[in-house]
């Protein structure tokens, strides 16, 4: 799955705004070994300068939407695969930008636009409650999810008034009792251990979403080669 084509000619356009460029493929799309993405037009001294920065762009964002692409085809429409904020930095917008290229929804680009409770704001606040009570009084208008780790944090969470109970770390057995404790009552995201063999599996457990960092974090860059040649 292919994703940072303009990035890749913003490149070279900062070296030379007038290089001509033709791609055949968009972001988004598929390609396969022995494919032409496109072609660029231009001085051999654009070109050279700018091929390692552009690839560098082009490979890394094309292996994050080819991965998240797996993980959507693995979900199969049963449930909602979310990114996280574990990306590079500095590179967040086009790393989020490249999952959503491969089919997954962005989640929390930053620490402005949702709330997420964990242990550390627990122990800090003196209790999920009393969390979630200063939370929602200095920022009513957010979505409000809780970090659960057991059934018992998870009745906390549901108790404090969630929105979304995180799901962390917990065996598939668990993670169906918290679906089933948390239905009317607020949404379910798994979170921790999350595989490629095991997402079909936790799929079926009825939870809304399953966060995954390996999108990000842990995606092989694409081999996407760069030939020159003289006209």
């Amino acid at each position: 799955m292919l994703a940072g084509i303009d990035v890749a000619i913003a490149v070279f356009q900062e070296i030379e705004p007038g290089i001509e460029a033709r791609f055949d493929k968009a972001d988004g799309e598929s390609a396969v070994s022995g494919d032409e993405i496109g072609h660029l037009v231009g001085l051999a001294r654009t070109l050279l300068v700018g091929e390692r920065t552009a690839l560098n762009f082009l490979q890394r964002m094309s292996g994050i939407a080819t991965r998240t692409r797996q993980f959507v085809v693995a979900a199969s429409g049963r449930i909602t695969v979310l990114d996280t904020r574990k990306t590079t930095p500095t590179l967040r917008a086009l790393e989020k930008y490249a999952v959503a290229a491969g089919g997954a929804t962005n989640h929390r680009v930053g620490l402005y636009d949702a709330i997420l409770i964990k242990d550390n704001h627990v122990r800090l606040a003196g209790g999920v409650k009393a969390a979630v009570n200063a939370a929602r009084a200095r920022r009513p208008d957010l979505r409000l999810e809780v970090e659960a780790q057991t059934l018992a944090e998870v009745d906390e969470a549901l108790d404090a008034g969630a929105d979304i109970v995180l799901l962390d770390n917990m065996s598939t057995g668990d993670i169906r009792a918290a679906v089933a404790r948390a239905r009317g009552r607020a949404q379910t995201e798994i979170s921790g251990g999350v595989t490629l063999e095991r997402l079909p599996e936790l799929a079926a457990t009825g939870a809304d979403f399953v966060s995954v960092g390996a999108l990000t974090h842990s995606a092989p860059a694409i081999d996407i080669s760069f030939e020159i040649e003289p006209i």
